[in-house]
């Protein structure tokens, strides 16, 4: 009997990816998919299976549909649902998260289904003996650290820049707990800021750097273009250009999790998914720079706007990014020596001025995710999630 593997968060970014990848080595997936107003979960599943394959123009294994919420106790689970759960899966990659930053209190996400969430998964697991645990983490459960971070590092006395992280530090204090009590195998995966498809530029979510690259197409919308046939941003940055930034694909990641994932010997143990080169906030801006036809903005350093006196435009900016600034000024540098040794044939691709090029062309064309429209199964019409 095929013993299947339960994945959450299959209709998410990630999540479609590894379902991809899992299905083309032939692992058989139960994909736990909450329904939503206008799609059954099973239409939500089928949208993304369907689309997989189109893209590569061949059949791919069909996925059983499981509906469910992880934020509802016993993730919502009718009584037969629980009991096939029991019976076909034996291991769970547990990917499914909010990207909220803030949340009001602990009844709102992101701790509703960062940190409840992964309870709920952690209880059924328990009841139903799922005792192989992959764990979608984040490397930003290191806090805010200014030393090199270790794989092995875990609760070292850090402050969190935003209720994100402090939920997913939260989270995967829960599962460490869960290994040390009954849990036979914990594999923890933390990726950095995941981005778009090194190929293809693909994303279905439009956070992080792409706040910074539809804050620019907006203004351009507006801003006349000057005789030298560009727009002019009177923008001064707080950075120096220098700043690195752990911008990782989709698509890699996805690879790495599947590998490690189908070698079990490499279980129970901790990746740190995150770039060889970073990104630098110069490359950024010499991408959006050329892409949008501008010039004006300056990279005056930290202490740029210390007196305040900011024009229209740099009010809107810095309003419009307030939330990721504190990445943006630095992030942390992670030690890789696990991906190294387990996936020295994945080497992680190099976030460039073409790859970054191909998202753009993605988000503009897509219009920030505001463009999707139904996407046609079978005889019905479907919204992709």
């Amino acid at each position: 009997m095929h013993r299947y593997c339960l994945l959450t968060g299959a209709t998410g970014l990630l999540g479609r990816y590894l379902l991809r990848d899992l299905l083309l080595h032939e692992i058989p997936i139960a994909a736990l998919v909450r329904a939503e107003r206008r799609c059954s979960a099973e239409q939500r599943l089928d949208v993304v299976h369907s689309y997989w394959e189109r893209e590569l123009k061949r059949r791919l294994p069909r996925p059983v549909c499981i509906e469910g919420e992880i934020t509802h106790p016993d993730l919502g689970l009718s009584s037969a649902a629980r009991a096939w759960i029991g019976e076909h899966c034996s291991s769970i990659i547990h990917n499914a998260a909010s990207l909220t930053f803030w949340g009001k209190d602990r009844s709102a996400d992101p701790w509703l289904s960062n940190l409840t969430g992964t309870e709920n998964v952690l209880a059924l697991c328990r009841a139903t003996n799922i005792r192989n645990f992959h764990y979608m983490s984040t490397a930003y459960v290191c806090g805010q650290r200014d030393t090199p971070v270790l794989e092995e590092d875990f609760d070292c006395g850090q402050t969190f820049r935003n209720d994100y992280e402090h939920a997913k530090f939260e989270a995967e204090k829960r599962v460490r707990r869960a290994a040390a009590e009954w849990i036979d195998r914990l594999t923890v995966y933390r990726p950095g800021v995941i981005v778009g498809d090194s190929r293809t530029g693909y994303t279905s979510t439009y956070h992080g750097a792409y706040a910074y690259f539809q804050f620019a197409w907006l203004l351009v919308q507006y801003l006349p273009k000057g005789s030298d046939g560009l727009h002019f941003l009177p923008i001064r940055f707080n950075l120096t250009g220098a700043e690195t930034h752990n911008f990782v694909p989709v698509d890699w990641v996805s690879a790495c999790v599947t590998h490690l994932f189908r070698h079990p010997e490499h279980h129970g143990r901790t990746y740190h998914l995150t770039p060889t080169v970073m990104t630098t906030s110069r490359m950024l801006y010499d991408v959006m720079s050329e892409y949008f036809q501008f010039r004006g903005p300056t990279f005056d350093g930290p202490g740029a706007l210390a007196a305040g006196d900011l024009n229209e435009i740099e009010k809107s900016f810095y309003e419009y990014v307030d939330r990721y600034q504190t990445y943006w000024l630095q992030e942390p540098v992670f030690s890789r020596r696990n991906v190294e040794r387990a996936l020295p044939h994945l080497p992680a691709p190099t976030i460039d001025f073409a790859s970054l090029t191909r998202m753009l062309d993605v988000a503009v064309k897509d219009n920030w995710g505001k463009k999707a429209k139904g996407v046609k199964v079978g005889d019905r019409q479907e919204m992709p999630s």
